[in-house]
């Protein structure tokens, strides 16, 4: 009976989490005080509520990324379906990443050290959010809804404004909030399942 509701709950977790993430993706888009192409925000704020879920709900918290920037920024910004499943794979690498590193480096996701600082810094602030603006801007170019003249603009307003969004928020709730979510049943220690 344990396994059951074991398994309710990450299912319930996981689609609340889609819920949250589409919520947040299109809200950062529309609210953007700057869009640099469709489905793009200048102030991408949900990037860093997606790492942080990744970091406490593993490859569950990571897919919910996924298909929430799927469902927020593209669906619902009337993005079209063929380019909408590759562009959003954007946001799933702009999470995996982190958790693959956190994982690898065996990181406290509650940042006490200075490694863990640097790790956060390398691979959850700049490798990943350089990975997901270059992919999502170069996938907007390649199917034409930005012009190529238009590429910079919209990477570099991608990758910056995921980096401020990622350095104001992340290390305040991985800090400060992580201690009660891993309290919880719901809480994936081992990062993957």
């Amino acid at each position: 009976m344990r396994d059951i509701e074991s398994y309710s709950t990450y299912v319930n977790i996981f689609l609340f989490l889609i819920l949250l993430n589409s919520l947040m993706s299109r809200f950062a888009v529309v609210k953007s005080p700057v869009s640099t192409g469709p489905g793009v925000s200048s102030m991408y704020f949900a990037v860093a509520f997606m790492i942080v879920f990744a970091l406490w709900y593993g490859i569950g918290g990571a897919l919910s990324a996924y298909l929430g920037c799927m469902i927020g920024a593209g669906i619902l910004a009337d993005m079209p379906f063929s380019l909408n499943v590759i562009w959003s794979l954007a946001d799933l690498w702009q999470v995996l990443i982190p958790l693959a590193a956190f994982s690898y480096f065996g990181v406290n996701i509650r940042l006490r050290t200075k490694k863990d600082i640097a790790i956060f810094i390398l691979f959850a602030c700049i490798i990943n959010n350089l990975t997901g603006a270059l992919w999502g801007a170069l996938m907007l170019a390649i199917y034409g809804i930005i012009e190529w003249e238009a590429f910079n603009a919209a990477f570099q307003g991608w990758f910056f404004g995921n980096i401020i969004a990622t350095l104001l928020i992340v290390p305040l709730l991985l800090r400060y909030i992580t201690p009660y979510i891993q309290q919880t049943r719901s809480y994936v220690k081992g990062y993957w399942t």
